[in-house]
């Protein structure tokens, strides 16, 4: 398989920059093609305007929309964007490594999202969800927390964690046809020890090596809602 890591953290010595490392040597003893795009070292602008673009739809009034459509005719993405967009399209897994923060994801992995999944290349035109561009492919978050697991629960201080990762799971990957794999998460890895970390490094090798065997996470079928008002349609 070819996997694509997004990684996002400015300090290569952290425990996301040793998940990522790790992911790439069990990923490639696997015999699997790993890429990186490490968005810290690369310099990565997250802010999303007309620096998109080498082409322009509309000189008088920027609808991002607009301009990504008419940027997928007429191949008017900058390098950088265009880079990127391959690695996705190419991959057969996408995995977002990063530090959760503000109960999401680092502002230079949304602003990566933001730029990268261009409407006309990565959706749109009727191709959402189950008749998403990536279908076929799977998708997962590899995250680490401030946090124990017990805050991240039920009755924990943050609720359930998948009702704090649905606008990632279904929003990002689900919308854009992935299937979603359910996520890895390290946590509260600041206040644990080496032991500990090695568990989790173990831990997230047996997740990495059976990547195409891992129960799916599960959402509603497009078919199940009507075309028009998006409610689920009567039983």
């Amino acid at each position: 398989m070819n996997v694509f890591i997004v990684h996002a953290h400015a300090e290569p010595q952290s425990f996301n920059g040793a998940l990522t490392r790790h992911a790439q040597k069990v990923l490639s003893a696997q015999g699997h093609q790993v890429v990186v795009s490490d968005l810290y070292a690369m310099g990565w602008d997250p802010v999303s305007d007309r620096r998109n673009f080498v082409t322009r739809k509309d000189p008088t009034y920027f609808k991002q929309q607009l301009e990504e459509l008419h940027a997928a005719e007429s191949g008017g993405f900058v390098p950088e964007i265009k880079a990127e967009l391959e690695k996705v399209l190419r991959c057969d897994v996408l995995i977002f490594q990063f530090p959760l923060w503000w109960f999401s994801l680092p502002a230079i992995l949304k602003g990566w999202v933001e730029r990268v999944f261009a409407m006309g290349t990565i959706y749109g035109r009727g191709r959402w969800f189950d008749t998403g561009v990536l279908r076929g492919k799977r998708a997962m978050l590899s995250f680490t927390t401030g946090g124990a697991e017990t805050q991240f629960s039920e009755g924990g201080l943050s609720g359930p964690l998948e009702q704090l990762l649905f606008p990632i799971h279904h929003g990002i990957f689900r919308f854009t046809g992935f299937d979603v794999l359910p996520p890895f998460a390290a946590w509260s890895v600041a206040h644990v020890g080496e032991e500990a970390r090695a568990r989790y490094l173990d831990a997230y090798g047996q997740r990495l090596v059976s990547l195409e065997t891992t129960e799916l996470l599960r959402f509603p079928s497009f078919s199940e809602f009507d075309s028009k008002t998006l409610s689920r349609k009567p039983a």
